[in-house]
This record gives structure tokens, C-alpha cells and sequence, in this order.
């Protein structure tokens, strides 16, 4: 069943996913439709050619047509107006397909009123799936992550209209994500949803190299969290993942001498995601802040590529300097829960911080540093040298047992 949603019409040039009064009558979910099918209802929504035509529209949802014949369908009074376009005979053939109200099958067209009990319905087609990108890890992302919120709603129907305005709507991953995070972020009556979206979509369409950071953090939070079910649901839910990816829109401002807009884009992050990082901190690709809450990282601080933080851990500066103060975190590192790193220290390649550990000095590559204050597993002369990358294995244990001070 397909459900149809009331909206008005969008204030920004690039259309809203907000829901208002009722003006225009549009599909909770149009992924059963052709692309072409679904550009000319999104013209005739967003985009409308005369008031007259979308008045007309509105009406003809409830005409009751017949569903014997192709010919009776053919003889209605709007199909037989000489002055038709092709966009009316598109949309015409929509509503009369999908919405007759006298078949059990298919949703009733009669005004929703305040008081009648409202139901979410969704047709059992939500577009078909392409198994080539759902079974391929060298797929285009954003065609599995619009198959997952397809197979997320033959789940849960209740969930159709925020994964259409969130994912379904969308024909690129700058998109969604830019509507997703000024969703998240706005604050209404100061800071409107349309303005933080046209600001993102203008950073990502622009920068290539973010997007590209986007889809390598998504692959990493998929690939080293267990509670991770889908890329979808990272994209949707995973709040270190938003708060990392608002934070590269930030630093990209910060860098081009906007500084006040990328601070209070940090201000909301934190706020809203309680993960606090400064516009001025420079952040490598495939990133997984684990939890995320109570991060807290420094402007001067320097993370590398895949790298792996959980919640609670601070990048920090002593308080005694200025200028060049935060740590720098090479490639690979893994930083356990809790943990805060102080100072202008480098953390080598491949390194692991054990949780609740509080770093004061350089960490050597490959090597594993615990306690507080830190210390080596295997001495400061000796460390034992780790043979994988621990932010990608995420193994937080290993060792454990030669540490002669750890006691139950």
C-alpha cells in the first residue's frame, strides 16, 4: 500500500523534508516508481508550473475510477483535456493507479481528519533491490545504503516517511547527509534546518575529498563495531559518526577563514552530540569514535587514518603552553575508553592506549601503553611490538597477561 503525505512547499530553492500544512499531496515512499516517473512528481511538487494544475491534482486524488478496463481509464475528464501535458498524464496515471479508494488493497483517498485513528501503510514493493551493489564490498555505498533502508522498511512500515525525507529522497550521499546533519543540528527560530543545509551541501558538493572521507568512515564503523547492522544505520543513528562528519564541514570553514560559523557549528555538535571537537583539529579518513560521548579533542591536535577512539577520551592540552599543544596520533593507533592524552606527544603508527590510561609522553609505533601514569607493556627498554593494527582488530586485551601489575 502506498500512504500519501501532506507537505508544503519548500522555502529554500533545493526542497525541505519538513511536513507542514496541507498544500500538495506526495508519496511517503515512490521507490516502486522509475526514475523519470519520480523527477516529474518531485517537479510537480517542488517545482509546480500553474496553481490551476495543482488544484486539479489534489481533486483528481479522489476521483473513483474503474479498474475493469484500460479504456475506462482513458475516458476520464482530466485524461481528455485537450490542453494535457505529458507531466499531467504521468501523474494522472499515478493517482488513478494507486489510489481508488473502493479496492481493499490499495489506500482510501478520503480526507484525513483530526480525530480519525491514522494508520502507516506502505506498498510491498519498495523498489527492487540491486543484487550486483547488495552483494558487492566494491559497490557503490550509496546504492547499498538505499537497498538497507529499503529492507529496513519491509521491517518497520512506521519508519517510511523518515527514511524517505532521510535516505529515499535523495539521489547522492551529499545530499542526504547534508539534509541528515542540518536536521540534527538546527536550532529553531536561530539556526534553521534550510540554512545549515544549503551550508553543508555547499562544503560537500564543493570538497570531493570529504565525501570521500564520509564513505571510509562508514566502511570503518561497519567493519570494527559488532553493534554496527548496517550502513544506514550508522548514517542514521551513530552519533560519532555525525559528530565526525559535521566536524570536517567545520574544519573545512576554519580553513577557508570562516571561523565564527565553523566554532558554532562546534558549539551545536556539542551540544547536540556531546562530542567536543575543535573546527582546527585535523582528522585523517576511516574513523570510528566508538560511542563518541565525551570525546573532547583539541585544536592542534592531529589524528591520522584509520584510527580508532572510544567514548570518554580527551586529546588535550597541559594548560602550561600555547600554541602547537595537543597530541598527534599517527596511523592505525587504537585509544581506549577514558583514556587522555596530554600535551604536544606523538603517539606512533599502530600504537594502542589501554583504557583509563593517562599519556603524558611519546608512545613508540606498534607499541601498547597503559596505566596512569602510562607505561609500557614490556618495558620502557623492551616493549613488546605489536604484529596487527589494533585499530582495526579493536582488540583491547591482548598482552593483558604479561603485565605482571595486574592484579584481580
Amino acid at each position: 500500500m502506498i500512504y500519501l503525505s501532506t507537505i508544503s512547499p519548500p522555502q529554500s530553492p533545493l526542497y525541505s523534508s519538513h511536513l507542514s500544512s496541507p498544500q500538495f499531496l506526495v508519496p511517503m515512499s515512490t521507490s516502486f516508481l522509475g526514475s523519470s516517473q519520480l523527477n516529474i512528481l518531485k517537479n510537480i511538487v517542488f517545482n509546480p508550473l500553474k496553481p490551476t494544475k495543482i488544484g486539479a491534482l489534489t481533486m483528481a486524488a479522489c476521483i473513483h475510477t474503474s479498474r475493469t478496463t484500460e479504456n475506462s481509464r482513458n475516458t476520464t475528464p482530466i485524461s481528455c483535456d485537450p490542453n494535457r501535458s505529458q507531466i499531467d498524464d504521468h501523474v494522472c496515471d499515478y493517482i488513478k493507479i494507486y489510489c481508488r479508494p473502493n479496492f481493499p488493497d490499495l489506500v482510501s483517498c478520503l480526507p484525513i481528519c483530526e480525530n480519525q485513528q491514522k494508520t502507516v501503510k506502505i506498498h510491498e514493493d519498495l523498489g527492487s533491490f540491486d543484487e550486483h551493489v547488495w552483494n558487492q564490498d566494491d559497490g557503490d555505498l550509496w546504492l547499498r545504503m538505499r537497498n538497507e533502508a529499503r529492507s529496513d522498511l519491509l521491517q518497520e512500515p512506521i519508519l517510511s516517511n523518515y527514511y524517505f525525507n532521510s535516505i529515499l529522497a535523495h539521489d547522492s550521499l551529499e545530499s542526504a547527509l547534508a539534509n541528515h546533519l542540518s536536521m540534527k543540528l538546527s536550532n529553531s527560530g536561530t539556526l534553521p534546518s534550510s540554512t545549515l543545509f544549503d551550508l553543508f551541501l555547499g562544503v560537500l558538493a564543493e570538497d570531493k575529498e570529504i565525501i570521500r572521507a564520509v564513505k571510509d568512515d562508514l566502511m570503518a564503523v561497519k567493519e570494527r563495531d559488532p553493534a554496527c547492522i548496517s550502513y544506514v544505520h550508522c548514517f542514521l543513528n551513530f552519533k560519532g559518526f555525525l559528530a565526525c562528519q559535521a566536524h570536517r564541514v567545520a574544519h573545512k570553514l576554519w580553513s577557508n577563514g570562516r571561523k565564527i560559523l565553523a566554532l558554532l557549528i562546534q558549539n551545536r555538535v556539542s551540544e547536540v552530540f556531546a562530542v567536543d571537537i575543535h573546527p582546527g583539529a585535523k582528522i585523517g579518513r576511516g574513523i570510528l569514535l566508538d560511542h563518541a560521548t565525551g570525546v573532547v579533542i583539541g585544536e592542534t591536535a592531529v589524528i591520522g587514518n584509520n584510527v580508532s577512539i572510544l567514548h570518554n577520551v580527551t586529546l588535550g592540552g597541559t594548560g602550561k603552553v600555547s600554541g602547537d599543544r595537543h597530541p598527534k596520533l599517527g596511523d592505525g593507533v587504537l585509544i581506549g575508553a577514558g583514556t587522555c592524552v596530554l600535551g604536544n606527544v606523538r603517539i606512533g603508527d599502530g600504537a594502542k592506549i589501554g583504557a583509563g590510561s593517562v599519556v603524558l609522553k611519546e608512545v613508540p609505533a606498534r607499541t601498547t601503553a597503559v596505566g596512569n601514569p602510562a607505561r609500557l607493556i614490556g618495558g620502557k627498554e623492551n616493549p613488546i611490538k605489536l604484529d596487527k593494527m589494533p585499530s582495526l582488530t579493536m582488540d583491547h586485551t591482548s598482552h593483558i597477561s604479561e603485565w605482571s601489575d595486574y592484579v584481580i
